[in-house]
């Protein structure tokens, strides 16, 4: 039986309600429905479906609503207010519901629903099973106020990003500077209130660190590479690895061609040709382990076709069936089946474990 996988970052509801892609379908149907449209700069490339992600054992994952406010002006795709925003969230979270009575997947926001689940899918025949998603928000301007947190709670929201790219309500994220300010300090004083799991993951360095000095919860990164092998504001510098290291975070390995070659230019570099593999990835992935001088901090966090395919992946990842490449990587690195474990499941599990104790 090939190895389970938790991937903690992907934008499924975004595909299906932005992108119009029918999840339930293969890849290679959604590929083909997709021949002659140019609006997205993925279109046919696609690499996730809910009946690939059992092919390739990924039994869980965290799935992700998204929608950024963006002031008049802004360069950035959004909404042109906070309550827009919600809304679109709102159809998002209905998706994944719609998905939930079809069978096709299964919200996960306790311990309990968590241990049921794993073991449903270490038994054999997995095939017919729902994939289990724990419910994230992907930069928190959607959050009109703390009410609406409450109700995102409510219905099964256990960790949020502050920001996504450029400056948010709550937050500035990737190619943006600032702190948090006090609504950002108001939004981490009710997540840890709530029990609800800090992402650090595209906080610019000065919303970094003023987050981490405000909140005092759980912290992960479920999508986020080095900036030692990469360097931009996107990834982490080493010194805030060992600092989420210090708080019990898990980073998650991305898989986006950008964040793993240093000079790839959007639409323009070739995966093949720039040397990006799966491995460039587990380049990452060790480094953390190394900073860490373990396999305990170290996961999976594709961000698979989150705005990007397989023109802008790893060269040899033609679905997301290929993690299963991801061990035998791991293997040849001197990895033992123990840490191979830790990063493929395990150290997600055990974060989520403690963290709903």
């Amino acid at each position: 039986m090939s190895d389970l996988i938790f991937d903690a970052h992907l934008d499924l509801s975004m595909n299906a309600m932005e992108w119009n892609r029918d999840l339930t379908q293969t890849v290679m149907h959604i590929r083909e429905r997709e021949k002659g449209m140019n609006d997205k700069p993925d279109r046919c490339n696609g690499t996730v479906s809910l009946p690939e992600m059992r092919k390739g054992n990924i039994g869980i994952c965290v799935a992700t609503m998204i929608a950024r406010f963006v002031k008049p002006g802004s360069k950035l795709h959004g909404w042109n207010s906070q309550e827009q925003a919600w809304a679109q969230t709102q159809g998002q979270l209905a998706w994944y519901k719609a998905m939930e009575d079809k069978g096709e997947m299964i919200q996960i926001k306790n311990s309990g629903e968590l241990k049921n689940h794993l073991e449903g899918w270490k038994k054999e025949n997995t095939k017919e099973l729902p994939i289990g998603y724990i419910l994230s928000l992907e930069g928190a301007d959607s959050i009109v106020n703390m009410k609406c947190l409450e109700k995102n709670y409510e219905n099964g929201l256990r960790a949020i990003g502050p920001a996504h790219y450029g400056p948010g309500v709550y937050a500035y994220g990737t190619d943006s500077d600032g702190g948090i300010g006090n609504k950002g300090r108001e939004l981490l004083k009710e997540m840890e209130r709530l029990n609800i799991i800090l992402d650090a993951t595209h906080l610019c360095d000065e919303s970094f660190w003023e987050a981490l000095e405000n909140f005092n919860g759980h912290v992960w990164a479920s999508h986020n590479n080095c900036r030692a092998l990469v360097p931009h504001n996107r990834q982490f510098s080493d010194e805030q690895i060992k600092v989420l290291i210090e708080r019990g975070a898990i980073i998650g390995g991305a898989f986006d061609a950008w964040m793993l070659k240093p000079g790839w230019i959007r639409r323009k570099s070739n995966p093949k040709d720039e040397g990006v593999y799966i491995s460039t990835v587990i380049d990452h992935i060790d480094h953390v382990c190394q900073l860490a001088g373990n396999s305990l901090h170290s996961g999976i966090g594709t961000d698979l076709d989150g705005g990007y395919g397989t023109e802008q992946g790893p060269a040899d990842l033609d679905t997301i069936v290929d993690l299963q490449k991801i061990p035998a990587i791991l293997k040849e690195r001197g990895y033992s089946e123990n840490d191979i474990e830790n990063i493929m499941y395990k150290n997600w599990v055990r974060f989520l474990e403690n963290a709903w104790q």
